[in-house]
């Protein structure tokens, strides 16, 4: 009784590595010939240690069965080499098929060849050279092998399949087909119970030296680059790692991580997002982008940035937050509206702006700034409560300066201004240059008139209207100017009253302006105090009914 204790603590306190060796040991590991129409023995022949056996012939070993043609039974190494017709079976869920294979009983070991065909709870591989491995349950090709899972077809070079975690791995060469994409790739690992598919590192097709490139997913919108990505054959869901880039048509994004679902139409992208339109000519970088394509809308935050290179000179434009909308999506009357809101500032070389929020409406190309907007132009200043600006193919066609309008611009002497102040100001252009402007309502002005031969200043022109037109030289230089009528006083340089050059309110910020593209993400707003009261019209009180007693 006591040996035996004793015996019951040395295998319980055996490692598991060491259990596993004894039970080993305790199974049955012969290779049985169960059935065969011939046998026979043949100690001259060229196979002095095998057994002949023909016709229906029926081995079994460790619950699996193999039938074939005809096979040499090596009885003392415990294996055989099978021929014809070879078919095995392991429980209910895997067989293999093939023309001829060697098993070798003692290490669990099957080496199938020629049409080889192994079929695993709905999985089916077919190669012409594989090795299955019992005791590790992972079945191994190395001369090219096709792996199909329903709908899908995976093909490659090299590559392994685990019966247990039924997880397959493909090297070389390979190839993912799916009824809606196709993947090229060198490293592939496949989920074939959540039929999710891992892409890993490169693709080199002709295996060339300098010729290897990221793994490339085809699908019916345009192409897929990446490293790194986890793509889900049945949903067509992927999710982007390692800087991975997609490209539909004329249109690609690049991110540190890109997430799409084919069937939401939602795109997610994260780290340094890059969206390039080559046909509109603008670029869009921000942190992280969200954009549904079948709703068609999206935004994006975390430094964003828009980038407009249509003309000659590029323009850069960044909000905290940039927003898309789409109506009447996939018909003949779709429109879109862009929403900028919080620090939105913008440069280009001739055009600089400012203010808190903005709204762009592709109807009628408008693009409206709220709240405090400022834009420069060359030395001119602009500011109102509201300013619509009007292109066309991203050229400016017309600007309206809505409520509490000042238009400033800067003397070549750098010291004086000539100011306007009104109601409102319309401002067309041609070209991109500025040819008229109008102010209308209350139009104050302050005008410094030059000579006309050495440009050196007369003196001081204060004019009030109610309507004043002034036209512009292609030079960007005031030709003349139209007032119905008119009343002002014209003063001599040497003779200006003081607290008369300038308009009581005049509120120059050049210090406010974008310097450069880097120059949009540092937001400087307006000092305390200089900021625009909105001034509602003067409405007539309401009269009310007194109450019944």
């Amino acid at each position: 009784m006591l040996l035996f204790l004793f015996a019951v603590v040395i295998v319980c306190a055996m490692p598991p590595s060491s259990k596993r060796q004894r039970a080993l040991r305790q199974v049955d590991k012969r290779v049985y010939l169960r059935h065969a129409d011939e046998l026979k023995y043949d100690q001259f022949g060229p196979n002095p240690d095998a057994q002949i056996a023909k016709g229906h012939v029926h081995f079994v070993n460790r619950g699996a069965t193999l039938l074939c043609d005809s096979a040499y039974y090596y009885q003392a190494t415990n294996s055989f080499r099978a021929f014809g017709h070879v078919r095995f079976r392991q429980g209910d869920t895997l067989s293999l098929s093939c023309d001829n294979a060697w098993y070798d009983g003692e290490g669990q070991m099957m080496e199938a060849r020629k049409n080889v065909v192994l079929r695993h709870r709905g999985q089916t591989l077919y190669t012409d050279s594989l090795n299955y491995d019992r005791l590790y349950e992972n079945a191994y090709f190395f001369k090219g092998g096709r792996l199909v899972d329903g709908k899908n077809r995976l093909s490659s070079d090299w590559g392994e399949y685990n019966t247990n975690t039924r997880q397959a791995v493909f090297y070389f060469d390979v190839q993912l087909h799916t009824p809606k994409n196709r993947v090229s790739t060198d490293t592939l690992y496949y989920d074939t119970k959540k039929s999710i598919a891992h892409i890993v590192g490169m693709y080199t097709p002709d295996r060339g030296l300098g010729k290897a490139g990221p793994s490339i997913i085809h699908n019916q919108g345009g192409i897929v680059r990446t490293t790194d990505a986890f793509f889900n054959t049945h949903t067509d869901r992927a999710h982007l790692y390692g800087r991975s880039t997609v490209v539909d048509k004329e249109k690609t994004i690049t991110g540190d991580t890109l997430i799409y679902n084919s069937s939401t139409g939602r795109n997610h992208g994260y780290g340094n997002v890059v969206f390039v339109d080559k046909k509109n000519k603008n670029k869009l970088i921000a942190g992280e982008v969200d954009y549904n394509e079948k709703t068609g809308r999206g935004f994006a935050t975390k430094k964003a940035l828009v980038i407009d290179f249509s003309r000659k000179d590029t323009l850069y434009m960044h909000a905290d937050t940039l927003r898309l909308e789409t109506f009447h999506i996939n018909t003949d009357s779709v429109f879109r509206r862009v929403h900028g809101y919080k620090h939105v500032r913008a440069y280009r070389a001739d055009f600089q702006a400012m203010c808190d929020s903005l709204v762009y409406d592709t109807r009628d190309s408008c693009l409206t700034m709220y709240q405090d907007p400022i834009t420069w132009s060359d030395g001119r200043q602009l500011t109102g409560e509201k300013i619509l600006v009007y292109t066309n193919d991203s050229t400016i066609r017309e600007a309206h300066v809505i409520g509490q309008a000042l238009s400033i611009e800067l003397m070549k002497d750098s010291t004086h201004y000539n100011q306007v102040s009104s109601a409102e100001i319309y401002a067309y252009f041609k070209n991109g240059n500025i040819r008229q402007s109008d102010a209308v309502k209350s139009v104050r002005a302050i005008f410094f008139p030059t000579d006309s031969g050495d440009s050196t200043l007369i003196g001081l022109n204060y004019v009030e209207s109610d309507t004043m037109r002034m036209f512009i030289s292609p030079t960007r230089q005031l030709e003349r100017i139209w007032m119905p009528k008119a009343q002002g006083t014209l003063y001599p340089m040497t003779q200006i009253p003081p607290g008369k050059e300038k308009l009581d309110v005049f509120a120059w910020f050049d210090d406010l302006r974008p310097r450069s593209p880097q120059d949009v993400f540092e937001w400087r707003g307006k000092p305390n105090g200089s900021t625009l009261t909105i001034v509602k019209r003067h409405e007539a009180p309401l009269q009310h009914l007194p109450p019944k007693k």
